[in-house]
C-alpha cells in the first residue's frame, strides 16, 4: 500500500503542468505572509504593486472572518462615508437600498426624489449600474456607484417582481436630505399617525416635535409607523424609547466578546404614557427600529403590526487605522429588554440559516407575561399583510413588463404640469387618463385600451396621490391612502375601539381588528418567517 501512495505522489506534478518543491520546513504566520509576497512580488508571471498587495491581503483577511459588514476603507471612502452617513445629504438618487438574501433591494424611495420621480419602487432589486453588474458587491460599494456630483447622470436597471425582463432609468443626482419625521397628522378618531422613516442624528428631536403638533391638534392615541426604517443612529433610537418608557426600564443590552455587556437604560419620564401605541413593522424595518420595537412590545407599551422585521442586530465599531484607513467590523449583538437576539443568523450570502416556524422559535415574555417569539427579529403580536392589487391592474403591471416605470414616470409628468390647476379632493377627469394611456402607446409594444381601463382604479390612484402630493404636501396625499393601507387600517381599528394599551392586546388576542386583511391567528404556523 505504502508504494502505490508513493506511485501517485511523484504522477502528479506531471499531471499539474509540471512543478518544483523547494522548502517544506514549517514557519510562522507572519514569516507565511512576507515569503509568499516575496515571491509572487519575483516570480509571478502577473503580479501587482506591494501596496495592492498587502491591501488585497488585508480585505481577504476580513473576507475570512465571516463577517458580512467588515470592511476596510481608504481615505477616500471613509471621507465619502463622513459626508453621506453622519450628515445625512448626498447627491444621490433618494432610497434606501438594502442587502436582502444576496440581493441589492431598495427598501424605501424618498418623496421627491430623482428615484420616486423615475418610477422606482420598494422591493425593485438593483442589477446594473452604468452597465456593471452589482452581483456579489457589498452594499457600500454599490452605493458608491449610485453617488456623485449633484446634476451627473446615472444608468440604473432593475428586477422587478411580476415584470418580465429588466428595467432600465437614467436619473440625474440630486442633493437628497430625507427627513426622519416627513409630516404627522390626525387621522379619524383622534388616531395621531406619525411616519419614522430613518433614524438620523435628527429623528429624535423631529419625533418629539411630531408627538407636541399632534398633542396640539387633539390626538389620543398614536401610529408610530417605521416599515420600511432600515436603521441609523442608537443615540436617537435609545431617546425615542425614552419618549414612551419609564425611569429605569431597560431598553436594550450589547453583549461583547470578552467585555462587560452594555446595558441602556431609561433616563428620563415618559413623554407619552397614556396614549394607546401602535408600531408599525415590516420585512425591511432593521438594526435601530428593532430596538424600539422589541423594547415598547417587550415592556407591553406597543402592540407590534404588521410582518416579522429583518433581524439585523449587529454591533459594529469604525477603527481608525494608520494613514487615514478605517476598518469596519462587527464587535457585538443587541438583545432586547427581554433577553432576545435581534439577529438573525445568516451565512456568508446573507442567506437565514434554519429558520424555524413561530411554534418552534424560542419564547420569552413580556413585562405583563405575554408571550413573544427570539430567533431573530421582532415578531408582530398581530400579522397584517398588505393588501395586493386586482387582478386587472396586475395584468395592466404584466402588460407593460419592463416599461412598467414608464407609468409612474408618465403620472408625475402630468401631476406636475396640473399643480396649479387642481383643488383639494379634486376627481380625475377623463382627459388625464387619456393622456397617460396615448403616453403609454408611444412604443412598439402597446396596451389594449381594455386592459388601460380595466386598471382604472390603479391609474387614478396614483394621479390622484401623485397630484396631491406635487399641489398640497405630503401629509394631504397619505390621507387619500389611509384607508388603503391594510396595515394602518387595521391599526385605526384597534386604536378606534381602545381607550387603554390594555384594551389594544385583549383586542389582539381576540382577533377582534376591524379592517384588517390576512392577518394569520397568533402562533400559526409559518407567521413571523421574515425575510425570504
Amino acid at each position: 500500500m505504502r508504494r502505490s501512495w508513493l506511485v501517485v505522489l511523484l504522477v502528479v506534478p506531471a499531471l499539474a503542468g509540471g512543478w518544483v518543491l523547494r522548502d517544506l520546513a514549517p514557519i510562522g504566520g507572519a514569516r507565511l505572509f512576507t515569503s509568499v509576497l516575496q515571491r509572487v512580488q519575483a516570480n509571478a508571471l502577473d503580479s501587482i504593486p506591494e501596496d495592492s498587495a498587502y491591501e488585497a491581503a488585508a480585505r481577504g483577511l476580513l473576507m475570512q472572518i465571516h463577517d458580512p459588514y467588515a470592511d476596510l476603507w481608504s481615505p477616500e471612502e471613509l471621507a465619502r462615508y463622513s459626508r453621506e452617513e453622519l450628515r445625512g445629504s448626498y447627491g444621490g438618487l433618494g432610497m434606501l437600498i438594502q442587502d436582502q438574501n444576496g440581493a441589492i433591494t431598495v427598501t424605501q424611495v424618498f418623496p421627491h426624489s430623482p428615484a420616486q420621480n423615475g418610477g422606482v419602487l420598494a422591493g425593485d432589486r438593483i442589477v446594473l449600474v452604468n452597465g456593471q453588474r452589482v452581483s456579489g458587491l457589498r452594499i457600500d460599494s454599490v452605493s458608491a456607484r449610485l453617488l456623485g456630483p449633484i446634476g451627473t447622470k446615472v444608468e440604473v436597471t432593475f428586477a422587478r417582481s411580476g415584470v418580465a425582463g429588466p428595467i432600465t432609468g437614467n436619473f440625474e443626482r440630486a442633493s437628497v436630505r430625507q427627513p426622519a419625521v416627513p409630516y404627522a397628522i390626525v387621522l379619524d378618531g383622534g388616531v395621531g399617525y406619525l411616519p419614522l422613516q430613518r433614524f438620523s442624528d435628527s429623528a429624535a428631536e423631529e419625533v418629539l416635535a411630531a408627538v407636541r403638533q399632534l398633542q396640539t391638534e387633539g390626538a389620543t392615541s398614536l401610529v408610530l409607523d417605521m416599515r420600511g426604517n432600515g436603521g441609523g443612529s442608537l443615540d436617537d433610537a435609545l431617546q425615542i424609547s425614552d419618549f414612551f418608557l419609564e425611569t429605569g426600564q431597560k431598553l436594550a443590552t450589547v453583549k461583547y466578546r470578552g467585555r462587560a455587556d452594555d446595558v441602556y437604560t431609561d433616563r428620563r419620564p415618559a413623554l407619552v404614557d397614556r396614549w394607546p401605541v401602535v408600531v408599525l413593522v415590516d420585512q425591511y424595518s432593521a438594526s435601530a427600529t428593532e430596538i424600539v420595537a422589541g423594547a415598547l412590545q417587550d415592556h407591553d407599551r406597543g402592540v407590534v403590526l404588521g410582518a416579522t422585521t429583518f433581524g439585523k442586530g449587529l454591533v459594529q465599531e469604525i477603527y481608525r487605522l494608520d494613514e487615514g484607513w478605517a476598518m469596519k467590523l462587527t464587535v457585538g449583538k443587541w438583545y432586547t429588554p427581554s433577553g432576545r437576539t435581534i439577529q438573525r443568523e445568516r451565512d456568508d450570502n446573507g442567506v437565514e440559516k434554519d429558520t424555524l416556524p413561530l411554534a418552534q422559535r424560542p419564547k420569552f415574555r413580556s413585562d405583563g407575561g405575554r408571550t413573544v417569539y427570539g430567533g431573530g427579529g421582532i415578531t408582530p403580536d398581530l400579522y397584517v399583510q398588505p393588501d395586493t392589487v386586482s387582478t386587472e391592474e396586475f395584468q395592466l403591471i404584466r402588460s407593460l413588463g419592463a416599461r412598467s416605470n414608464q407609468l409612474y414616470v408618465a403620472v408625475f409628468d402630468l401631476a406636475r404640469e396640473a399643480k396649479g390647476e387642481v383643488q383639494p379632493g379634486f376627481r380625475v377627469p377623463q382627459a388625464w387618463r387619456d393622456r397617460i394611456y396615448q403616453k403609454l402607446n408611444s412604443d412598439s409594444t402597446p396596451v389594449s385600451r381594455a386592459e388601460f381601463d380595466g386598471a382604472r382604479t390603479l391609474v387614478d390612484r396614483l394621479l390622484e396621490q401623485r397630484g396631491t402630493s406635487l399641489a398640497f404636501g405630503d401629509s394631504a396625499a397619505y390621507r387619500l391612502l389611509a384607508d388603503e393601507d391594510a396595515p394602518v387600517r387595521a391599526a385605526v381599528g384597534l386604536l378606534g375601539r381602545a381607550r387603554s394599551q390594555k384594551d389594544l392586546f385583549a383586542l389582539v388576542d381576540q382577533q377582534q381588528v376591524p379592517g384588517a386583511k390576512g392577518q394569520a391567528p397568533r402562533g400559526a404556523k409559518g407567521q413571523g418567517q421574515g425575510t425570504k
